[in-house]
C-alpha cells in the first residue's frame, strides 16, 4: 500500500506540474522547445553573471536586454503554444526577479503613451463640457426692478 500511495503521489505532482510537457514522449530527453529555452536562459544568465562581477548594473541593463527581451518573448510563446512546465515557469520567475528586483532593470511599457493620452482626455473631458455648455448657452441677466 505505501509503494502504491508514493507512486499516486508522484504521479499527481507530474501531472500537476505539466512535465510531460517538457520531456518527450518516450521521457528519454528533453523536448527541442525545452532545450532551446534552456540554451536562451544560459545566455541570459551568462551576461547577468559577466556585467555583475563588474558591478556596473546600468551597463548590465543595457547590455543583457537584448538576450533578456528573446527570453521573455520565447517564454510568452511557448506559454500561447502550452508547452511550459514548472520548471521553466520556475527559472523564468527566477530570472524576473533578478531582472527587477536585483539589478532595478525594466522595460519602458509601449502602452504608457495611450494610456496617458485617453487619461488626459478624460481628465479635461469635465472642463470642455462645462465650459462649452457656458459658452453656447444664454446667460438670464438679472433685471433689477428700481423703486420709484
Amino acid at each position: 500500500m505505501l509503494v502504491f500511495l508514493l507512486y499516486s503521489n508522484l504521479e499527481d505532482i507530474w501531472t500537476a506540474s505539466e512535465c510531460n510537457r517538457c520531456v518527450s514522449q518516450r521521457h528519454h530527453s528533453l523536448t527541442n522547445d525545452t532545450l532551446y529555452f534552456m540554451e536562451t536562459l544560459n545566455q541570459s544568465l551568462s551576461c547577468f553573471e559577466k556585467y555583475q562581477k563588474q558591478g556596473n548594473h546600468s551597463e548590465l541593463c543595457t547590455e543583457c536586454k537584448a538576450t533578456y527581451r528573446e527570453l521573455n518573448e520565447l517564454y510568452s510563446r511557448m506559454e500561447k503554444n502550452h508547452t511550459l512546465c514548472i520548471d521553466i515557469e520556475d527559472s523564468m520567475n527566477m530570472t524576473r526577479i533578478l531582472w527587477s528586483k536585483n539589478f532595478n532593470c525594466s522595460f519602458p511599457r509601449a502602452e504608457t503613451v495611450p494610456v496617458i493620452a485617453v487619461s488626459s482626455f478624460m481628465l479635461f473631458l469635465p472642463i470642455i463640457f462645462y465650459l462649452s455648455s457656458f459658452l453656447h448657452s444664454e446667460q438670464k441677466k438679472r433685471k433689477l426692478i428700481h423703486r420709484e
